[in-house]
């Protein structure tokens, strides 16, 4: 249970720097960019020293001066930030992108050209070309490319992952995901007004889907990175249940895999009386595992004829969840120390990256740009399968 930045994790003999972080987005008002300040510090790995927390001026500089930020380092443009932090002799290591969907690649295009290393919220960007651009920009310019794939830095979940690669359960036979919300189904966001305003139905801020790219894309990441398998083949369904919404706000897939499993994701944001119910079930032909997200200190394991193991976070003895665990068991850990998990796994990595040394094994769950590509993947492969009627499509990689 260490982390970088921490006594007992010295890069040389000398305790390892706080980084120099950046924000694009999350203003005043916006919860992901809280979530990510909060996420930032909570294992000491950063400090916040720039940002351009709006696309409004007026608001950027008010954001700015709301979280005390050097009033000569609140931008009020991305693309004057990348700029003048390059040439600052103390310029931010690292930005965190807190955008609509919209500018995620075009922000994160201007810092990684400038040599600065990336945090980015999903999806990656508004199409595949995007994605594969800036993976391959990430990979020419040698910077760290992090994802926030939030519950993929949950203990249970990286237990799950080490159990399936151990072969615990045996061979992966189904996969069932779900995440299911109910805030589209609240009335006040039924309006025409609401659907014409809210960004999440602009298709020009959004990308093509509601739904699919808000929340399928965790449900299609949590079962590949438990399982360590992605399907083959899809076959998907999209709809709308409100009349003046032009995005999904509901999906159903049926996943086929290559080793002959199958798998069903459903995920929904008219699921009425659901919370943030994103939850995990793979059976294998030894046993089955089961995660509730909104229980994430839990992890069920049963047998093949056996009685259901519930594992705890804190008890399990297990590398991964152990890296992942902070306080000891019978103490809550939940979605903000998951998230913080994927920034000490990216500091670990920025770290070993600017000394010429290799990616700690410790980070090696950290969800990259490539996995964004996946994600842009999925949701392709989803459109093409509604688009021709609800067809069986190939899933794979170009």
């Amino acid at each position: 249970m260490t982390a970088i930045g921490r006594k007992d994790n010295q890069d040389g003999g000398q305790v390892a720097r706080r980084l120099r972080l950046g924000m694009v987005g999350g203003g005043d008002g916006a919860f992901i960019g809280a979530v990510h300040r909060i996420a930032a510090r909570l294992d000491d790995c950063y400090e916040l020293v720039a940002g351009a927390l709006s696309s409004d001026a007026q608001r950027a500089l008010a954001s700015g001066a709301a979280i005390r930020l050097d009033p000569a380092r609140s931008y009020t443009d991305y693309r004057e930030m990348a700029r003048r932090e390059v040439e600052r002799p103390d310029g931010i290591d690292v930005v965190a992108i807190v955008t609509p969907n919209h500018l995620h690649a075009p922000v994160a295009r201007a810092f990684l050209e400038a040599g600065i290393h990336v945090i980015c919220d999903k999806p990656l960007g508004i199409s595949l070309a995007e994605g594969e651009e800036l993976a391959a920009l990430a990979r020419a310019n040698q910077r760290v490319f992090a994802l926030t794939h939030t519950y993929s830095g949950y203990p249970m979940v990286r237990h799950a992952r080490e159990l399936v690669a151990s072969g615990a359960i045996g061979e992966v036979r189904l996969v069932h995901v779900e995440y299911a919300q109910d805030w589209m189904a609240e009335s006040a966001n039924q309006s025409a007004d609401f659907q014409a305003t809210n960004w999440h139905n602009d298709p020009q801020r959004a990308g093509p889907t509601g739904c699919t790219g808000d929340i399928g894309t965790h449900a299609f990441h949590l079962a590949a990175f438990v399982t360590g398998i992605q399907p083959s083949e899809l076959l998907a369904e999209l709809h709308s249940f409100t009349p003046e919404r032009i995005l999904d706000d509901h999906v159903q897939v049926m996943l086929r895999y290559p080793n002959g499993a199958r798998g069903m994701l459903w995920s929904s944001q008219m699921a009425t009386g659901c919370e943030n119910a994103l939850k995990l079930r793979v059976f294998g032909s030894k046993a089955s595992l089961a995660f509730d997200q909104e229980n994430p200190n839990e992890l069920l394991l049963t047998p093949q004829g056996g009685c259901a193991q519930r594992l705890t976070r804190g008890r399990v003895r297990g590398a991964a969840a152990g890296q992942a665990t902070r306080i000891p068991s019978g103490h809550p850990e939940g979605y903000l120390e998951a998230f913080a998990q994927l920034y000490r796994d990216a500091a670990a990595q920025i770290h070993a990256v600017e000394a010429g040394q290799p990616l700690p094994e410790a980070s090696a769950s950290l969800p990259t740009v490539d996995d964004g590509v996946d994600g842009l993947r999925f949701i392709d492969a989803v459109l093409a399968s509604h688009a021709a009627g609800s067809r069986w499509v190939k899933l794979g990689k170009a």
